[in-house]
């Protein structure tokens, strides 16, 4: 009776042991994968530049990149992180060091596209300082520097282009002569001079996500209005601008956060149709170039 009750107790010891086992094992991937410095998560953003264009004195707005590091998870091991810049949008994966009181990340790109690469942050107080560069050499692609502020992103259809700003579409020129009319009634050339769209003072006025347009708003606006006016909703949802024009005139407003490649399904019932409105007469309109020289 003895020896039957014995072997009847092994298999729960066994059993006993695997689960003891287990749950150690479980226990010990929990404390490895705890998350630490939450306080860091969130977005961060500022401007993303080369040494030379950062003591370049003259017109700045196709040079000055504002980049957003988003900053998801981190643990011991492994910081996970997105960044978005000039349209492109790059998942991160690194690691955080601690010395005292000083906190850096390596964070790297994935290595599947052209120009991907590695950043090293520093944590600074209350910025994130740091450097970027290419993983390919070869590229010779110029090390980027970036000092970051943690900011909130939220969506608010109220907000609008500063108006001390001047917007002028620099990559769009057409060049035009500069004619003089003499004393005796003959005109001359005196030269050849660039001339850049720009736009009127109606995109500080038309808010198209809180108003919904009519056609006698938009129809004697100039082609740069109505694009500047649509892309200003999108600019509202966080949209991260790829084309050239877009990114001048939104990466240095201070509420602007490049956030996401896509906002289709963010946009209302009032700025999808006040989209397709503006897209119609975009078609139609012309630009006005009055904008001299650079």
């Amino acid at each position: 009776m003895k020896k039957i009750l014995l072997l009847a107790l092994v298999p729960l010891f066994v059993l006993s042991c695997r689960d003891t086992k287990k749950t150690n094992t479980v226990k010990s991937k929990a404390v490895a994968q705890a998350e630490i410095h939450k306080e860091l998560y969130g977005f961060w953003v500022g401007d993303f530049y080369t040494t030379d264009e950062l003591e370049y004195e003259g017109d700045m707005s196709d040079a000055i990149k504002k980049l957003n590091i988003n900053i998801k998870k981190i643990t011991k091991d492994t910081v996970i992180a997105q960044s978005v810049v000039s349209g492109n949008s790059r998942p991160l994966l690194g690691k955080l060091s601690e010395d005292g009181s000083k906190i850096t990340f390596i964070l790297d790109e994935p290595g599947t596209e052209k120009y991907d690469g590695k950043f090293e942050i520093s944590l600074i107080g209350d910025t994130l300082i740091g450097k970027w560069n290419a993983y390919k050499k070869e590229l010779k692609w110029p090390e980027k520097e970036f000092k970051l502020l943690k900011k909130t992103f939220e969506y608010n259809a109220s907000l609008m282009l500063p108006t001390e700003a001047s917007y002028v579409d620099w990559s769009d020129h057409k060049m035009i002569k500069n004619l003089d009319t003499l004393e005796d009634g003959t005109v001359d050339t005196l030269g050849v001079n660039p001339f850049f769209r720009s736009a009127s003072d109606q995109i500080f006025k038309l808010n198209a996500s809180t108003t919904t347009l009519k056609e006698e708003d938009v129809k004697n606006l100039r082609k740069l209005d109505l694009q500047i006016i649509k892309n200003t909703i999108f600019a509202r949802h966080g949209y991260a601008f790829k084309k050239q024009t877009f990114r001048n005139f939104f990466d240095p407003v201070e509420w602007y956060v490049p956030v996401k490649n896509n906002v289709d399904n963010d946009l209302t019932t009032i700025e999808n149709k006040n989209i397709k409105l503006l897209d119609r007469f975009t078609r139609y309109a012309e630009d006005n170039y009055d904008a001299f020289g650079r």
